[in-house]
């Protein structure tokens, strides 16, 4: 969600920090602001809004200074106001937030009984007022910053610079990701490795509840206990150029349409084409699986979605009990894990908060965790025992395409080698399942010829209040994602439910303006699917069917449109459904105006619970 960034430097801060914040629009943000320490005072500038908006309050009243901070905030406490925006100050700190402080309310209470004056509805604000309060009672910048947030409960990210102090960035860790750059004359603060690529690609990854000091080039970190610590200095691969659109109206667009890339780059990671097997570079988790009495697998949002897609799979290909959970609800409902269990986690970034959580807790429970992921510097990838990477690259638009086809990619290649390692999958079987995961890309292609035809429907189809997706198998989880992507992007009200249950009650919101869409390769549920969009069309539904040439001409022409697709594997087929289902969300969205690639009250990544 929120970005930030923090620089003890020793050139004008001020470029710098908005050249970090730009990196970090794909997280989501309402609103911006930088703060830096002018002849030893501390100069704020901030503004709701993008980044446009803070750049003219910078060009009408500029800013100076070497060392400052910087923040993108989404909203949790407080309206998107120039008031509640990042960063907060007082005469002696400045500070910006990620995460929430759950105690604020006692320590606001506290803290205003000792005289101090807030001036914003955030949570954020009572960490500088802690500060400045420990201060005035003679506490140094560190130890007053190391207090502070010793007195802190919730999740955290913090980064502060302090009035007199040039050179001199403090930042602090808990739940909430902070990584530290390593520079030959200045040190930096960042969210992720790429905020801070333009500056330097040696970062470390700070761990829950260490501290870290930086002056000038010199870096000192703390651990909880306030002793003095090593954290691994790693390089990072990712790219100092800002992430462009390649000409694409949207990085939605450009996302949608890297996915025969991606999804080749991921399955030649996990598939020997040559000689058309699964060939994990990971092979512990071969030995995990093959004793596995049970998996439970657990993610939020989309990347759940791709977890449910899984199941049918592990369960179809490796008959391997699977139990699958939405993060925020896995851990509270207090799961029975049994001995021998093994856990998988899905994460595009890597720090999705609930799904952190649940991890622990499963480790906790004596759990073999594995992490799917497409960042593998994240906290996610070093807490997993196992880490399965996703190859899908960066990943700038909120509503998640790309990293989805990748982690359904990484699941195919895992359930077959299950399937192979568990005596389910003889090699014939392995061979066909392989070969037909690796026709995938060339089959996505072939799709996107029909780009224009679903321009033009999802311009018809906009003027929709209410959506319908059904999808039967491994398709009624991808009708829940395509129902997704439709309420992310273009605000227009979907549900994904399975087919076989219209009857039972959805079928009651069925009109004339209510379009259905269908999910339906031409496979074993074929001809109860047809069933279900007679059910539809004969109560004045219109029904857009997508499947390939044999499923629409089976089909009849009664459906109001048809999407055709290439002829899948069933087995596989969300791996090319996603896309028309993606590209029809896309286009409706373009055609009801809305901000495709950050849409309204989202974040990309989730890092608060």
């Amino acid at each position: 969600m929120c970005g930030i960034i923090g620089i003890a430097g020793t050139q004008d801060a001020a470029p710098q920090l908005v050249e970090a914040l730009r990196r970090l629009e794909y997280r989501g943000y309402d609103s911006a602001g930088i703060a830096t320490l002018v002849e030893g005072r501390i100069e704020r500038r901030r503004s709701p809004g993008k980044l446009t908006q803070l750049d003219r309050v910078l060009q009408q009243k500029p800013l100076g200074g070497r060392t400052g901070i910087g923040h993108t905030r989404w909203a949790t406490h407080g309206a998107p106001t120039e008031s509640n925006a990042h960063p907060h100050a007082s005469r002696r700190v400045a500070l910006v937030h990620n995460g929430i402080i759950e105690n604020f309310r006692e320590l606001r209470s506290a803290l205003i009984a000792k005289g101090h004056h807030f001036e914003s509805e955030t949570d954020t604000e009572v960490a500088v007022h802690l500060v400045t309060d420990l201060l005035d009672q003679g506490l140094a910048p560190v130890e007053a910053a190391r207090e502070a947030v010793r007195q802190l409960t919730g999740a955290y990210a913090l980064a502060m610079i302090f009035a007199g102090h040039e050179g001199l960035v403090v930042g602090a860790r808990k739940g909430s990701p902070l990584a530290v750059g390593y520079g030959d004359v200045e040190a930096y603060l960042g969210s992720d490795a790429f905020a801070l690529a333009p500056f330097t690609h040696r970062v470390a990854y700070l761990d829950d509840g260490d501290v870290v000091v930086l002056h000038g080039p010199k870096v000192e970190i703390f651990d909880s206990a306030g002793q003095p610590v090593q954290r691994q200095i790693r390089m990072t691969t990712a790219s100092a150029g800002l992430v462009d659109k390649a000409g694409y109206r949207h990085f939605m667009a450009k996302e949608i349409h890297e996915q025969p890339e991606v999804i080749a780059h991921t399955l030649a990671h996990y598939l020997d084409p040559s000689a058309l097997v699964v060939q994990l570079r990971e092979p512990e988790v071969i030995e995990v699986l093959r004793h596995a009495s049970r998996l439970t697998i657990s993610a939020c949002g989309t990347a759940f979605y791709a977890g449910l897609i899984g199941k049918y799979w592990f369960e179809r290909l490796a008959r391997l009990a699977v139990e699958a959970d939405v993060a925020s609800e896995l851990r509270y409902r207090e799961p029975v894990y049994p001995a021998g269990g093994v856990a998988l986690f899905i994460s595009q970034s890597g720090e999705t908060a609930d799904t952190l959580a649940a991890l622990r807790d499963a480790k906790a429970s004596g759990q073999t965790t594995i992490a799917v992921v497409n960042v593998p510097e994240s906290s996610i990838a070093r807490e997993a025992d196992i880490v399965l990477p996703t190859f899908a690259g960066p990943e700038i638009g909120v509503a998640s395409t790309k990293a989805f086809t990748c982690q359904l990619s990484v699941l195919a290649a895992l359930a077959i080698a299950a399937g192979r390692a568990r005596g389910v999958i003889e090699p014939d079987r392995e061979h066909a399942l392989v070969a037909s995961l690796l026709e995938i890309p060339r089959h996505i292609v072939e799709f996107m010829t029909q780009e224009e035809t679903v321009e033009a429907l999802g311009g018809d189809l906009a003027k929709a209040r209410d959506v319908l997706y059904l999808g039967r198998g491994v398709n009624f989880p991808l009708a829940m994602e395509g129902a997704l992507k439709l309420k992310e992007i273009s605000y227009i009200h979907a549900e994904g439910y399975a087919a076989g249950e219209m009857k039972h009650g959805p079928i009651a919101l069925i009109d004339e303006n209510v379009p259905v869409i269908v999910l339906a390769p031409h496979d074993t549920w074929f001809e109860k699917t047809v069933s279900n969009m007679q059910e539809t069309m004969a109560r004045g539904g219109k029904v857009i069917l997508i499947s390939d040439v044999a499923g629409i001409a089976a089909a009849g022409e009664a459906a109001y449109a048809n999407i055709p697709v290439p002829a899948v594997d069933p087995t596989f087929a969300p791996l090319l459904y996603a896309v028309p289902v993606q590209m029809l969300a896309y286009y409706m969205a373009l055609a009801k105006g809305t901000d495709v690639d950050q849409p309204r009250n989202l974040a990309k990544s989730v890092t608060v619970e």
